[in-house]
């Protein structure tokens, strides 16, 4: 593949130099080319602080600037004006890493520079001198867009400074953990049944560690086994100038309260990976700093975004996100406060658990896929980027898919990513199960999937009555419950059975099994039911006849297909190109149906009910360049308003699907298009501009509310994640949509 020729260039430190932006600067850049190497490409001017400095910097770092040497600034400048590769620039700010007084000589960069620039801003001090305001003013001038962390930022850059440029609010990045009780993570690090608080960072003057361990020996009258871990080295540049006098007086200080027993410094630059350990082992997280002005924490929501209950000093950061439902403030350097906060917490198992979860599902709109997606928007409104053809997808992630299954098949429900086997299983999730690891095979011809398609066709025969009839739930003791019996799930049944059996290379007992299943369940199909299982039963009949053509599958294609064409003409009219009187679920598989029967049968009216019916869903779904399906929350009833909310994964996935389909029959590039938009659901593009899929689970969020994301991670939601993906592979396509 060629180098890309739009680049996003990012101004700031950058690992290996140990600083808190450069770790914040080297995750942006990671999880913008992570999900938009189609747009651009991330490069790095690296801040260094010292000239006798040499640092071992990654193929990201273009040039480098040493901070004291105006000179750098302004040859940096003029090599980035040469470079037509360079799109829009970032500048990672923070005062201490830029040279001149408040970081002056990065003007004279800015100056030079006539590219678009965004300047993010880690620090914005209220009530600035006459100075540091100049400066600040000199910086928002030359920008195109200023970022901030805190909502409380834009206040004060608009009061304090008198900013009139645009302003974000986008979060500091946190990475995407699972949130685990913390007793597991404690056995692992054989910390057994001790209480754990922790506080982690660079260590420095103004952590107000002190005033923590003042606190402890209140604490331990009443939790004796209290743990308190500091995690982090003291920051370079304090070391160089103090020395370890800040973590030498914390020693002294733990020796006269005689807590020696309860206090363990981890003394190194911790990996994320570390940091998280620590973090997840955590009972209590202590943010205890004594800036009362700190508008940026990110060990503070690393720490939320673990699922961990906080006791903060109020600064501003603090006092925005650590409201009483995620922990609690204490008062600056007042020890007493601090354990009473902490006790507060431990002392009510409830309140903690509590805490937990709403700092979680707070702080989902932080981690990195959100937060980038956000940086990206602003830079595509002020630069223009060669955009590469297509979607660069996530790599295929079958893990909470595997996770989810058992011995018996894929359980229902999940409570956040664990899997909630009261819930029991239904047909519906162990079909398209199947379905997923079908086209995976279809791909790849993987063996090693052959025994998970095997398992999930045998909880289909599980569930299969003699007479034919597939039913829909199971409970978690194995008992089918013969008085549910579904048409829709019974139709969704015959499609995967079908595409399963359009495959000719599985094992022939497999190949048996599917066709005898779904010859004996097709009888149940009434065309006096639901329009959805008809539609269901067209593609698995369209996939059984590609593979075995036969005049009698034709004819059924035919009777089913002329059924919805004519429900179409009887709730028609010029506003309404639908199939009934109300959009519910899963919509679109209706007109993908008929896209599927024109090929099968010829018959172009087939055609233009499908195009007619597609076309009318995609007036509704599709605003502002986004994808919206149909709420849960009340639906669409024809002449009424449609609802919003809830938005499930599984109507996201139908129409990916459907519009696949769609372009691969009629070759109209809006279908293609609006495949990617409606898939770019998953990915943030949507009402909340947030996630649905876990990269690092593989799962995916059962959907989106009004304000919120679900953040369970069930079988329905991260199978319909999987077949969307799976549908816009190239691999994939070839054989899953037809000709």
């Amino acid at each position: 593949m060629r180098e890309k020729t739009s680049w996003i260039l990012y101004v700031s430190t950058f690992p290996p130099r140990e600083c808190g932006i450069a770790t914040f600067t080297k995750d942006v850049v990671t999880s913008t080319d992570k999900a938009f190497l189609q747009y651009a490409k991330s490069k790095v001017v690296a801040m260094n602080n010292d000239v006798t400095n040499i640092y071992n910097y990654p193929d990201e770092v273009i040039a480098e600037i040493n901070d004291s040497d105006l000179q750098d600034y302004i040859d940096a400048a003029k090599k980035i004006n040469d470079n037509d590769n360079i799109k829009i620039i970032n500048i990672q700010h923070e005062f201490g890493i830029f040279g001149g007084e408040y970081g002056s000589y990065l003007i004279a960069f800015m100056e030079i520079i006539n590219k678009p620039m965004v300047i993010t801003f880690h620090s914005v001090q209220p009530s600035p001198n006459d100075k540091l305001k100049k400066v600040v003013q000199s910086l928002a001038e030359k920008c195109v867009c200023i970022v901030v962390m805190a909502n409380t930022a834009i206040d004060i850059l608009r009061n304090d400074y008198n900013i009139t440029k645009p302003i974000e609010f986008i979060p500091h990045g946190i990475p995407t953990v699972e949130y685990v009780q913390s007793h597991k993570e404690k056995a692992k690090l054989n910390y057994g049944k001790r209480i754990i608080l922790s506080s982690f960072g660079m260590m420095s003057p103004g952590k107000g560690y002190e005033y923590v361990l003042e606190a402890i020996p209140k604490i331990l009258e009443k939790f004796p086994s209290i743990l308190y871990i500091i995690v982090g080295e003291t920051h370079p540049a304090i070391r160089q100038k103090e020395g370890e006098q800040y973590r030498n007086m914390l020693q002294n200080k733990i020796k006269e309260l005689k807590i020696q027993k309860h206090v363990k410094f981890y003394n190194k630059y911790v990996k994320l990976s570390e940091i998280i350990k620590y973090l997840e082992a955590t009972d209590v997280y202590i943010s205890s700093s004594t800036e009362p002005n700190q508008i940026t924490s990110g060990t503070l929501v690393y720490a939320m975004g673990a699922g961990r209950a906080v006791v903060s000093t109020p600064f501003l950061h603090a006092k925005e996100i650590v409201t009483p439902e995620r922990g609690v403030l204490a008062d600056f350097k007042n020890p007493d406060s601090i354990s009473e906060g902490i006790l507060k917490i431990l002392s009510d198992d409830d309140l903690k658990e509590k805490m937990e979860k709403n700092a979680y599902a707070f702080t989902r709109q932080m981690v990195w896929p959100n937060v980038v997606k956000s940086y990206m928007d602003v830079f595509r409104r002020y630069a223009i980027f060669e955009e590469k053809e297509g979607l660069t997808l996530p790599h295929l992630n079958l893990n909470h898919l595997n996770k989810m299954t058992d011995n018996f098949g894929i359980i229902q429900f999940a409570n956040l990513k664990e899997p909630d086997i009261s819930s029991g299983y239904t047909l519906d999730d162990n079909a398209r199960a199947m379905l997923v690891e079908c086209m995976q095979y279809k791909k790849s011809k993987d063996e090693s999937l052959i025994s998970s398609i095997k398992k999930y066709l045998e909880f289909i025969k599980y569930v299969a009555h003699e007479d034919g009839r597939l039913f829909n739930y199971v409970d978690k003791d194995k008992k089918i419950n013969y008085d549910d019996w579904s048409q829709d799930a019974h139709g969704r049944a015959i499609w995967c059975l079908g595409y399963l059996l359009s495959i000719d290379s599985l094992p022939k007992e497999i190949v048996d099994d599917a066709e005898t299943i779904f010859h004996k369940a097709i009888k149940h199909i009434d065309l006096k039911k639901s329009p959805r299982s008809i539609a269901f039963t067209i593609l698995g009949l369209y996939y059984l006849n590609s593979a075995k053509p036969s005049e009698q599958i034709r004819e059924k294609i035919i009777a089913l297909a002329d059924h919805l064409v004519s429900l179409q003409k009887d709730n028609l009219s010029n506003e309404w190109k639908w199939f009934e009187s109300y959009l519910t679920y899963s919509n679109s598989k209706l007109s993908e149906s008929l896209f599927y029967a024109y090929p099968a049968t010829g018959n172009e009216i087939y055609l233009q009910a499908a195009k007619s019916s597609l076309d009318f869903l995609i007036s509704i779904n599709f605003e502002k360049n986004r994808f919206a399906p149909i709420g849960q929350k009340g639906w669409y009833i024809k002449e009424g308003h449609r609802a919003y909310f809830d938005q499930q994964p599984v109507d996201t996935a139908s129409m990916v699907q459907t519009l696949q389909v769609a372009y691969s029959v009629t070759k109209d590039e809006k279908y293609r298009k609006l495949a990617i938009i409606a898939f770019q659901w998953f990915l943030g593009k949507n009402s909340l501009n947030q996630a649905l899929y876990d990269h690092s689970s593989g799962g995916c969020h059962d959907g989106i509310g009004q304000f919120s994301v679900n953040l369970n991670q069930g079988a329905e939601s991260t199978i319909a994640y999987l077949i969307a993906r799976l549908a816009l592979d190239k691999n994939v396509m070839s054989d899953f949509v037809p000709k």
